[in-house]
């Protein structure tokens, strides 16, 4: 696998080795001793999950309190602009923003590390999007950032004559300078 780094050291960019012919691909999306080795990280997945959005929908930006989750996140079927934000107070990097667009052709998939927020938007008619997670999903724990806060200053590809399509907690999402962060 090759990873490449970010201008937030600790997202990265993993893309797999894989093996296409006239009859398709294989490639390993997953190896704990390959990503351990390859990124110096050793962590333990505890969860998949799998999100399907039609074109348009923004999804985020989410974050779990107080058991944090590190994602490996990848597109199987369509095309996303994934967004990682450093949300610890104490970081240098804090408030910045890493974008990536993952495909279902490039196989690209992005390490997003606990204490940073997650979000992506959908370029294609559809994406399936799957996420592997370092801590179990809490609901209670669930927190947000408001999709386009200036302070934070995503840059969404947003097409001008069609507004996103947010969930309705994600509209009301607090700013960073109001929301509940690491330290």
């Amino acid at each position: 696998m090759n990873v490449i780094s970010t201008s937030i050291s600790e997202v990265l960019i993993i893309e797999p080795r894989v093996f296409g012919d006239s009859r398709g691909f294989f490639f390993e999306s997953f190896n704990h001793k390959d990503f351990s080795q390859a990124t110096g990280l050793n962590v333990e997945f505890v969860q998949d999950n799998h999100s399907r959005s039609v074109r348009g929908v923004l999804r985020g930006l989410h974050y779990q309190i107080g058991q944090p989750q590190g994602k490996l996140v990848r597109v199987v079927r369509g095309e996303v602009f994934d967004v990682a934000v450093d949300i610890r107070k104490s970081s240098p990097t804090f408030g910045k923003w890493v974008g990536v667009e993952l495909t279902e052709d490039n196989y690209r998939q992005l390490w997003v590390p606990p204490g940073f927020a997650h979000g992506f938007y959908v370029l294609s008619s559809s994406a399936d999007f799957l996420y592997k997670t370092t801590e179990y999903y809490f609901p209670d724990l669930d927190r947000g950032l408001l999709w386009e806060d200036p302070t934070i200053a995503v840059s969404w590809p947003i097409q001008a004559d069609a507004p996103p399509i947010i969930s309705a907690k994600d509209k009301i999402a607090p700013k960073l300078m109001d929301a509940e962060l690491f330290d």
